[in-house]
């Protein structure tokens, strides 16, 4: 009886769950038919099929090159946030010093600041350094936003790693340097791939930011797709969702799978 009870209730919950999921990605999904839609009319369902909306984004200028500006800020920002977080993880994480845990919330404040308060702020940063609509901005502003989600990864992550593996190490003759390189990071090695492809996710679909501090020369595809929907409404529009949607479901899809396989050969 008691297991039957148990049985139930995580039926109810997985089922919760799903249904929940559903409502979250139903809108997110819906444009991806629309996008093959053959009229120039977004509308649900769909009246044919015809790939002629994903030609014309790539036709149609600014749309590739927003679309290299995304990638080259995602990469660039993946790399340097997960060498910043996962330097600053490892010295909150191992380290004993007066203010940890203020340091702490301080990386961690731009989790809970608002985007628009934090878009202002970087803004008038930027504007100050003059590298508003620049490559180097762009990477600045959403490496800010994304070291906090690297710092969270990796705490946990070395948080799991047994200390005296490290002290075992240095009592060998192994420098501090040598110990992260060749001891810690090799069995932290889920959790900074999970940290890089969060990070690049995070300034691949990052808008409020980039609606600040874009010009007319260097926007990213977010961006480009704002300013498509406030000017000129058609397929095209549901076509590069897609092609956003798509990317971040490869992503997250490709963290699974390193993940199971990771875990797989520490097992």
């Amino acid at each position: 009886m008691r297991a039957g009870r148990i049985t139930l209730a995580r039926v109810a919950l997985h089922g919760f769950v799903g249904l929940v999921l559903v409502f979250l990605a139903l809108p997110n999904l819906i444009v991806i038919p629309i996008s093959f839609n053959p009229t120039t009319v977004m509308e649900f369902p769909p009246r044919g099929f015809t790939t002629h909306w994903y030609k014309r984004y790539a036709q149609l200028p600014g749309w590739l090159d927003a679309t290299f500006v995304s990638f080259l800020i995602a990469v660039l920002t993946a790399i340097i946030s997960l060498i910043l977080g996962t330097l600053a993880a490892y010295g909150l994480t191992r380290g004993g010093f007066r203010g940890k845990t203020a340091l702490r919330s301080l990386l961690l404040l731009p989790l809970v600041v608002p985007s628009l308060i934090f878009a202002i702020a970087i803004y008038k940063l930027l504007l100050a350094l003059d590298l508003v609509g620049t490559i180097v901005g762009f990477v600045i502003a959403h490496s800010v936003l994304a070291i906090p989600f690297v710092i969270t990864i990796m705490s946990a992550s070395l948080r799991g790693v047994d200390p005296t593996l490290e002290s075992a190490a240095r009592s060998l003759g192994a420098s501090r340097l040598a110990t992260l390189r060749r001891i810690t990071l090799p069995l932290v090695l889920p959790g900074l791939l999970s940290s890089a492809l969060l990070a690049f996710l995070v300034s691949f679909d990052e808008l409020i930011v980039a609606l600040f501090i874009s010009d007319p020369y260097i926007s990213t595809l977010p961006k480009k797709l704002w300013d498509g929907i406030r000017m000129e409404v058609d397929p095209t529009l549901a076509a590069v969702s897609t092609i956003l949607l798509a990317v971040s479901f490869a992503v997250l899809l490709l963290l699974a799978s390193l993940r199971k396989i990771l875990e797989r050969r520490q097992v």
